[in-house]
């Protein structure tokens, strides 16, 4: 999801950190980054969080 690094990438965090911000393994986000897995909703809501947004805001834009 090149949203995500988009984000990512603006608020300067590493993906080691959104990784702990979120709670799951530095491999994990890094895969969904990239397209190699799903990003579920309960995900997006931890990542939107992250980024003062809204879970949809991370899929509609």
């Amino acid at each position: 999801m090149n949203r995500l690094k988009e984000l990512r990438v603006k608020n300067k965090l590493t993906v080691e950190k959104m990784a702990k911000l979120v709670g799951i393994s530095y491999t994990y986000y890094w895969q969904i980054e990239n397209g190699k897995r799903n990003l579920y909703y309960y995900l997006a809501i931890k990542i939107a969080n992250v980024f003062k947004l809204k879970p949809d805001d991370l899929f509609f834009y």
